[in-house]
């Protein structure tokens, strides 16, 4: 077996493990960048070619978590950016309720989901992030600012979003 088949096994095993360990944490990115099913999925397939391509050049500087998050992140403002630039689309897709019943903890969600959707894609990663209960030192390395900038951003963002109607 040459070095490059072997190579080849060692890197589909480790990107197996990292997407067995860090799934769910790519859609949930995804998921907050879009609403619509089919753009999710295709910002989840990006954001895994885009994993496998950088696995080689992942040098273990900060945790697998926090390279992923940031990927993922990259991934989607890349792409939300990259929509804005387009003309305006109508959607062919009908529209989906993914919380079925309506207590009035699921309109909160809805709520809570449409507004932060409206935030810049900045500030909709460090919401997520912070809502995804990471520290703030480990929101500031994904997104590459300084612990206290995340500290007076929340405050900013939160205030934004109370006052959105």
């Amino acid at each position: 077996m040459g070095v490059t088949k072997k190579k080849m096994e060692k890197n589909e095993s480790n990107f197996r493990q990292l997407l067995q360990e860090h799934k769910s944490t790519i859609y949930s990115v995804c998921y907050m960048f879009s609403q619509e099913h089919d753009e999710v999925e295709d910002l989840f397939q990006e954001t895994l070619i885009n994993l496998w391509n950088g696995l080689d050049k992942f040098e273990g500087r900060s945790a697998t978590g926090t390279w992923v998050w940031r990927i993922a992140l990259n991934t989607c403002i890349t792409s939300d950016r990259k929509k804005k630039k387009r003309l305006d689309t109508v959607p062919l897709t009908i529209d989906r309720d993914f919380l079925d019943d309506d207590s009035v903890e699921n309109r909160q969600t809805k709520l809570l989901h449409q507004r932060i959707s409206r935030l810049q894609p900045f500030d909709r990663a460090i919401v997520l992030l912070w809502l995804e209960n990471m520290s703030y030192d480990d929101i500031a390395a994904i997104v590459g600012i300084t612990t206290k900038a995340v500290g007076v951003r929340l405050v900013r963002i939160r205030e934004q979003l109370k006052n959105m109607k």
